[in-house]
Parts: C-alpha cells; structure tokens; sequence
C-alpha cells in the first residue's frame, strides 16, 4: 500500500449475501461521502466482519459507475490514532 491515502469511515451497513457476495458500506465523514467495501479476504484484511458503528481505515479508494469502493479495508488500531495525533502540527 505504501503511502496510499487512507480514510477513516464509520460502518453504516453490513450486507452477508449480496449479489457479487457480502459487504460493507461506511460513511466516510472528512468526503462526504458512502463507500463500499467487499467483505471477502481480498478487501476485508481482519478475521472476523465488522459491526454497525465500527470504525474501519478505507484506502485504495475509487469510483465506479455505481458509487465509491474500497480495495483495502481494516479496523481503525489504537496506533493509528497515535500516528495521526503525532502528524497533526
């Protein structure tokens, strides 16, 4: 991923059997906007799916004809919390 810019987002809806198979969708506050993100472990990066309220870190982010996607999502850790306050002047 390298320096990918990453989005926190907070999980709005989880969806087991969806067409293209189970997802995701968050609100991602700082854009405005709702982004997608496929629960399979090509995306999804943790063992167990998240919940309503969950904050998860987006990246990868692109638009597609039906709305924005996630090519990589994980659970927001503490040291990312951490990382962010040591960055912000």
């Amino acid at each position: 991923m390298g320096h990918e810019q990453q989005y926190q987002g907070v999980v709005d809806r989880v969806v087991a059997k969806g067409q293209h198979g189970p997802y995701a969708m968050a609100k991602v506050e700082s854009l405005g906007l709702r982004v997608t993100f496929s629960l399979k472990k090509e995306v999804w990066q943790e063992k167990i799916w998240p919940e309503r309220g969950t904050i998860v870190v987006l990246s990868e982010v692109i638009k597609k004809r039906a709305g924005w996607r996630a090519q990589h999502v994980r659970f927001l850790r503490p040291d990312d919390e951490i990382r962010s306050k040591e960055n912000t002047p």
